[in-house]
């Protein structure tokens, strides 16, 4: 079975196509407002753009921080997390509580980009709001992010760690479950073994299925917390979280011995990538 491995860094290039411009017009929570083009929440988050300090994903040029976990955590705890709680209750074995936590999502959200929902470019939904679409609605309507954030929610109330990862053109989740012997992959997490891949975006795809063009990749991981991390508030204003003071972790695939380090930041080329991947969709 292949194996990846967890190193320290993060390549600016792997992140750069999971935001895209333009901005959504529908959404289903309170407290929206736009700013200079782009839709922002009462946490001060930008929903329609994942990098900067004030992006769903906090994507910056030494880490990144999916911060839209957060308000479905700790004291903001609501729906999304009240599932993952009854899947725990439900499931005293944490394999068939972390299968019945994927398929929720899976069978529960039709995959579908921003631009199809309602015309315009990306709108990042958070686990609440997708949870009441499942809930009330029979079904939810979202892409990569917001499934990824659902299941991580989810997981974390179900009892099982999970971690938030960035691809190229993607972001899916990692959760901890070493016993799972229908996974084509394990990865290692802060030199920990054991974490599988969950990606709900594919309707067949199952539980613990890798893509191969991942296993060779450097992969930014960011485990989620139940509790919302501590963030400053600078005292002239109500500023947006904070991005960490050190990278994200990357996971890294390695192959016969040879052990991948970071590089440095290609500041230009990075740049240069960004520019031109803005506009293109990820892959399901």
């Amino acid at each position: 079975m292949k194996r990846a491995r967890v190193l320290l860094g993060l390549i600016v290039v792997l992140l750069a196509a999971v935001a895209t411009a333009g901005y959504a017009s529908a959404f289903m929570s309170e407290g929206f407002y736009d700013r200079d083009g782009h839709i922002f929440d009462d946490w001060e988050i930008c929903r329609t753009r994942a990098f900067g300090e004030d992006g769903f994903y906090q994507i910056t040029e030494i880490g990144f921080r999916p911060v839209i976990a957060f308000q479905s955590l700790g004291e903001e705890a609501d729906l999304a997390y009240s599932l993952g709680e009854q899947m725990a209750a439900k499931y005293p074995d944490p394999v068939r509580r972390a299968e019945a936590v994927f398929y929720f999502v899976r069978d529960g959200v039709e995959y579908t980009p921003d631009i199809d929902q309602d015309g315009n470019g990306e709108f990042a939904q958070n686990a609440d709001e997708l949870a009441t679409a499942i809930v009330e609605d029979g079904i939810g309507y979202a892409d990569c992010e917001d499934m990824t954030v659902l299941l991580a929610v989810m997981y974390k109330a179900a009892g099982l760690r999970s971690a938030i990862v960035l691809v190229p053109e993607h972001t899916a989740v990692l959760v901890y479950l070493p016993e799972y012997s229908k996974a084509t992959a394990f990865f290692k997490l802060e030199d920990e073994p054991g974490w599988v891949w969950a990606d709900a975006t594919g309707r067949n795809n199952p539980l613990g299925w890798a893509p191969k063009q991942y296993l060779n990749d450097r992969i930014a991981a960011y485990e989620i917390s139940a509790e919302v991390p501590a963030y400053e508030i600078p005292a002239e204003t109500a500023a947006p979280l904070r991005p960490p003071p050190t990278p994200a972790t990357a996971v890294t695939g390695i192959g016969q011995g040879t052990t991948y380090r970071p590089y440095p930041f290609l500041g230009i080329v990075g740049l240069f990538c960004i520019m031109s991947l803005f506009r293109r969709r990820r892959r399901r």
